[in-house]
């Protein structure tokens, strides 16, 4: 299952409902995160996986005695992508032995020598 994130808005009158509902919320299975949002604090965010979002709001009306709404259901997306698409290619060390004169980012190393003592039939070739 994929990490999902909720928002739930909620009859919070004073800090003491609010603390309730963040208490009924961190017992539901599969929660990693609750937080308070919204202008009025009326807004509960749950974070986490696979949380039965009916049953909760069925349990915060029971509860609490009061009004309770899904608001926003979405899937939180990692980011790693994010932080992969940031890195810069750094440049690779020059091959080439002793001083360096090439150019950043151009390395024109010689191609290796292959010397065949016992060349197979044909000609020997340079790989």
């Amino acid at each position: 299952m994929a990490k999902q994130k909720i928002v739930i808005k909620v009859t919070m009158p004073n800090a003491k409902s609010r603390a309730r509902a963040m208490v009924l919320a961190a017992k539901a299975s599969g929660v990693g995160s609750i937080g308070i949002t919204g202008d009025l604090k009326d807004r509960l965010e749950v974070v986490g996986e696979g949380v039965d979002v009916a049953c909760l709001v069925h349990c915060l009306r029971k509860k609490l005695c009061c009004h309770a709404e899904i608001v926003q259901v979405e899937e939180v997306k990692d980011k790693k992508p994010a932080e992969e698409e940031k890195k810069v290619e750094e440049p690779k060390p020059c091959p080439c032995p002793g001083t360096c004169r090439c150019a950043v980012g151009y390395c024109h190393a010689p191609l290796p020598m292959v010397l065949c003592e016992d060349p197979p039939a044909g000609s020997c070739r340079v790989m």
